[in-house]
């Protein structure tokens, strides 16, 4: 099948618009949290948007590298979700938007690629999918975590580490402020087998 009159062209285009959206949702949310005090996942937010626009940044060179014009308008219809950028609602509403995206968007997307003949779009949309699983597995325990007041404790000792001067501690919960360079609570390094669930 000819690019060009492919179902594959309109979903490139349609993934880059998400991706962009979704990258500045994540910079939104970020804000939110530094100013409710969360430095750490306003981080990891940052790092989210970040790869979202890396992800935008593959399909467009893919777009491009398809595309028979030097230059192509692709006419689109998209919803995009707009939400309230509270770190309490944004954390789970987030969750829930790559939830939908890596079961449904992108699977169905690289299915057209294969069946259009367009392999390494394909790959691209599974990969996209597989860093989206990730991203709701994270967000949606953080969310949790968050909304039960326990991000920052455990029924047993973690490892709490300071994300601006590295000191770390096995604890049960986390200092109110870092014992070496004063930071507070919010640059806490939430430990991973935590996250996890």
């Amino acid at each position: 099948m000819l690019f060009n009159d492919s179902k594959t062209k309109e979903n490139l285009a349609r993934a880059f618009a998400g991706l962009c959206q979704d990258g500045a949702r994540y910079t939104f949310i970020s804000k939110s949290a530094y100013s409710e005090g969360y430095a750490y996942i306003a981080n990891l937010l940052e790092r989210l948007a970040k790869n979202k626009m890396a992800h935008a940044s593959a399909i467009y060179q893919l777009m491009l590298d398809n595309i028979k014009k030097s230059k192509d308008n692709v006419s689109i219809e998209a919803g995009y979700p707009f939400e309230n950028q509270l770190l309490k609602t944004s954390l789970l509403d987030s969750a829930e938007i790559e939830a939908y995206q890596y079961k449904n968007v992108y699977p169905h997307f690289a299915k057209i690629a294969k069946d259009e003949g367009f392999k390494e779009i394909e790959k691209c949309f599974l990969c996209i999918s597989k860093v989206g699983e990730e991203n709701f597995l994270l967000l949606k325990t953080l969310a949790e975590r968050f909304e039960s007041k326990s991000l920052y404790k455990s029924d047993e000792k973690e490892l709490w580490i300071c994300s601006n001067c590295g000191y770390r501690e096995a604890l049960k919960e986390a200092w109110q402020s870092c014992p070496l360079c004063s930071y507070p609570k919010g640059y806490v390094i939430v430990p991973r087998q935590y996250l996890k669930g």
